[in-house]
């Protein structure tokens, strides 16, 4: 989940509570004025009521009048000296309902004799602006709510856009581009100390870049000359004829070492240069014509063997590969089936315009999907003269130009399929 969207959780968790404690509190407080406002001008019209009995004849209909807001009942209760209010539910007619109603009640003496009287205020009216007013007030409430997250989510979203810059900077990170990548000043000091360290570290990553590269070409190209020096006295012992039949046996054997070490250097060489993006994408290569120029190369190992190759190759197959790379990947994985496979074996090579599948047949067992890619790793049978970088170059290669690089073996078939 997103820092964002998580604190923007949060905070409607939290507000949410609040607001709705809030709108309890005013409701019960708003109910609570209704109904003593409303006994007050139940009081006040006791007084009034109180006043115009005094003054009137027992012969008065008022001594007879009876309604649901007004009773005036002879009683042999006493009189009370404090009168009671509370609510009460009383049938209406006309809508066929209870209605709320808050009613005043005292037993009181007019002229020597006890009555009871009961004052009613109907609170239809005033539970219905009640209502109104309540609604008014959650609808009030949820639109600040709505603009109090917004506002918070837009707040929090412009606050934090620098660390999604910088956070893109470093996911875009390529090495051989560092020295031009700056994380920029920011108005938050938080971040400012984030793209500091950032700054720092990018510029030693790169500082260490450069030397790696610097202390592999270096090394690269120092081994070469000491290597093509002993391997060219090597072949010079050999047109001595005075030497016995095992010692040219055993310089031949230090020669080919001698050439399989000055392979594994190339070949680390070029793995350090792969790893290092020192082969920009500046165009597509076409697959197409790689694959035949390969084909070409190798036809006379295939007639050797007397191999049978089957393609379905697409017109045209651009994919985001430096040349030399694009080679590298179609000469490893064409060779490897050429190189172990049988006699009288097949290949198969499918290309489209997002996949390269090369296929072939051997005596060799599957290969271990744990092993098949890693370096130095390499089968009992059959590999006695790779030195186990070959198919680490082609993984290497995928991983650094996104492409997925997948091993099957099917029904006695090593399949390689390359989709970018």
């Amino acid at each position: 989940m997103k820092l964002l969207t998580k604190t923007t959780l949060y905070f409607i968790l939290i507000m949410l509570p609040v607001f709705a404690a809030g709108a309890y509190y005013l409701f019960h407080k708003f109910n609570k004025e209704i109904k003593h406002e409303t006994d007050e001008e139940l009081v006040n019209d006791q007084l009034e009521w109180l006043r115009y009995l005094d003054t009137a004849s027992l012969d008065n209909p008022i001594f007879r009048f009876h309604t649901q807001e007004f009773q005036l009942i002879p009683t042999d209760q006493p009189i009370q000296k404090k009168f009671k209010l509370k609510g009460v539910n009383l049938y209406q007619e006309t809508e066929d309902t209870q209605a709320p109603f808050r009613e005043l009640s005292q037993v009181i003496s007019i002229h020597g004799k006890n009555y009871q009287l009961i004052l009613r205020k109907s609170m239809i009216e005033k539970d219905d602006l009640a209502k109104n007013i309540i609604t008014v007030m959650l609808l009030a409430f949820g639109g600040l709510l709505v603009f109090v997250i917004l506002s918070n989510w837009f707040i929090s979203r412009n606050i934090w856009s620098p660390f999604y810059r910088s956070l893109d900077k470093i996911r875009q990170l390529q090495l051989n581009k560092m020295e031009t990548l700056q994380f920029n000043r920011t108005p938050t000091h938080e971040f400012n100390q984030l793209n500091d360290a950032l700054n720092q570290m990018t510029d030693r990553i790169h500082q260490d870049y450069i030397n790696m590269k610097e202390l592999t070409e270096d090394a690269a190209h120092e081994m070469q000359t000491p290597l093509a020096i002993a391997q060219s006295k090597l072949e010079l012992l050999l047109q001595d004829e005075n030497l016995s039949e095992e010692q040219l046996k055993n310089i031949g054997q230090t020669s080919e070492e001698l050439q399989r070490l000055s392979r594994l250097n190339h070949s680390l060489l070029l793995l350090a240069k792969i790893e290092n993006q020192q082969y920009p994408v500046t165009e597509q290569t076409d697959l197409h014509p790689v694959l035949l120029k390969y084909l070409s190369l190798f036809e006379e190992l295939i007639r050797e063997k007397e191999l049978t190759v089957d393609t379905k190759l697409a017109p045209a197959a651009p994919w985001p590969l430096h040349p030399a790379l694009a080679d590298i990947l179609v000469s490893n994985l064409l060779g490897n089936a050429i190189k172990y496979n049988y006699p009288e074996g097949r290949i198969s090579i499918t290309l489209t315009q997002t996949s390269l599948t090369i296929s072939n047949t051997s005596n060799l067992p599957e290969i271990p999907p744990a092993n098949v890619f890693q370096r130095f790793r390499k089968s009992n049978q059959g590999y006695s003269n790779s030195n186990g970088l070959g198919l680490a170059i082609v993984k290497k290669i995928g991983d650094s130009y996104r492409i997925n690089i997948r091993y099957q073996y099917r029904n006695g078939l090593h399949i390689f399929t390359a989709t970018c």
